[in-house]
């Protein structure tokens, strides 16, 4: 069973910094994108960003310059340096999968969320 473990999520305050981590148990790690979202109270998730398996990334427009995802494919990990975080990055962070090198589309996988609240 494919499973997506989430960690580093917390209280921080405003122009600090987290760092998420996402551990996968996928046989073929290296042939997913890789990708994070995010969902805040009574709002519709946001796709953060998102990598390839070449090493290709994307962003939402509303974290570039602030927020940087990374991939291990020896840990089977994907990263989400977060920077500069503000009171509107406060949502459940989402780690997610999907076959292939597209960054839309339905994910195959995706795990159980990492709180991040952005506040004093």
């Amino acid at each position: 069973q494919v499973q997506l473990v989430e960690s580093g999520g917390g209280l921080v305050q405003p122009g600090g910094s987290l760092r998420l981590s996402c551990a996968a148990s996928l046989s073929i790690f290296n042939r997913y994108t890789m990708g994070w979202y995010r969902q805040a109270p009574g709002e519709q998730h946001e796709v953060v960003a998102g990598i390839t398996p070449a090493g290709s990334t994307n962003y939402a427009d509303s974290v570039k310059g602030r927020f940087t995802i990374s991939r291990d494919d020896f840990k089977n990990t994907v990263y989400l340096q977060m920077n500069s975080l503000k009171p509107e990055d406060t949502a459940v962070y989402y780690c997610t999968a999907r076959f292939g090198s597209n960054y839309n589309g339905p994910f195959d996988y995706w795990g159980q969320g990492t709180q991040v609240t952005v506040s004093l």
